[in-house]
């Protein structure tokens, strides 16, 4: 079933929606909060809360794209989950490593998670991520929002990791140019 028809059943408040929903997206969005939490029982816990704030957000929200909006409110709810557990910043999951490589680029006194979730510096982040060129974009994109480690974006794009390190760390650098340019960074 797509995502227009699992729409409508939840616009329609058939709880067909969540079963469906479950079944379409369900290893998705527990791949999405699994790579941040690191924990199996989270992210399920995450997943639910997710299909829960979907189904109280739809009506009256009607997304595109329904996977979309499921992936950023499976990936807010793991975030926020990190963050009361107190673990961003101990190490060990491929969230902080994440984070951290993205901190030289926004550094502020507000955490790199807590800047993307502002509108207009996520606008301006999609703007230049949609200008990137392949693979760059996809191995930004997989590694900044899937959380992927950089041995499974060597793998996937049959590259060292040396390549996909160094490939990231020059997207980091256009990224801070144009945020500099943007005036989002001094």
């Amino acid at each position: 079933m797509d995502d227009r028809r699992i729409t409508d059943l939840y616009w329609n408040r058939d709880e067909e929606a969540l079963t469906l929903t479950e079944r379409a997206l369900g290893g998705y969005l527990l791949s999405i909060a699994r790579r941040i939490l690191g924990n199996e029982e989270d992210a399920r816990e995450c997943v639910n809360d997710c299909l829960l704030e979907a189904w109280n957000s739809i009506p009256p929200n009607r997304p595109e794209s329904l996977a979309n909006f499921l992936g950023r409110i499976a990936r807010r709810r793991a975030i926020d989950r990190l963050r009361r557990k107190g673990a961003l910043k101990r190490g060990g999951g491929e969230a902080d490593a994440a984070f951290e490589e993205l901190e030289d680029v926004v550094a502020s006194a507000e955490t790199p998670e807590t800047l993307f979730e502002k509108e207009q510096l996520a606008e301006a982040v999609r703007t230049f991520v949609r200008g990137m060129k392949q693979p760059d974009q996809d191995l930004f994109i997989r590694r900044y929002w899937f959380m992927d480690t950089v041995a499974e974006l060597s793998a996937r794009w049959d590259m060292t990791t040396g390549q996909v390190t160094m490939r990231l760390a020059r997207s980091r650098k256009k990224l801070a140019a144009y945020l500099k340019k943007e005036k989002w960074i001094e």
